[in-house]
C-alpha cells in the first residue's frame, strides 16, 4: 500500500475528505520526526508502533572491493517496535 492508498483507505475509515486525512497523515509524519529528531523520548501509540531515537557507536567496516577498512563515524539510528496488537494482525488472529 502506498500513500496515496493509505490516505484514501484513511479517509473512508473516517469518514472525512481525502485532504483531510492527508493533511493529518503530514502531520502524524511531521510530529513524529520531531520528536524522534529530538531523542530525549520516545514515541508510542499503545498496542501499535512504538519510535525511538537509538545511538549507533563507531565501528570500523571494510569495503568489500578493495578489503580496505572503513571508520564509520557514532550516530543515531531510529529504532520501530511493533506492538502487541499489529503482532497479533501480523499473525492472522
Amino acid at each position: 500500500m502506498n500513500r496515496s492508498e493509505l490516505v484514501a483507505a484513511l479517509a473512508d475509515r473516517a469518514e472525512v475528505t481525502r485532504k483531510d486525512a492527508d493533511a493529518v497523515l503530514a502531520a502524524f509524519a511531521e510530529t513524529v520526526g520531531e520528536i524522534v529528531a529530538k531523542g530525549d523520548e520516545k514515541v508510542t501509540i499503545p498496542g501499535f508502533l512504538t519510535f525511538e531515537r537509538t545511538h549507533r557507536a563507531a565501528r570500523t567496516a571494510r569495503n568489500p572491493q578493495t578489503g580496505e577498512p572503513i571508520n564509520i563515524p557514532a550516530g543515531y539510528s531510529v529504532k520501530v517496535s511493533a506492538g502487541s496488537k499489529l503482532k497479533e494482525a501480523a499473525k492472522g488472529k
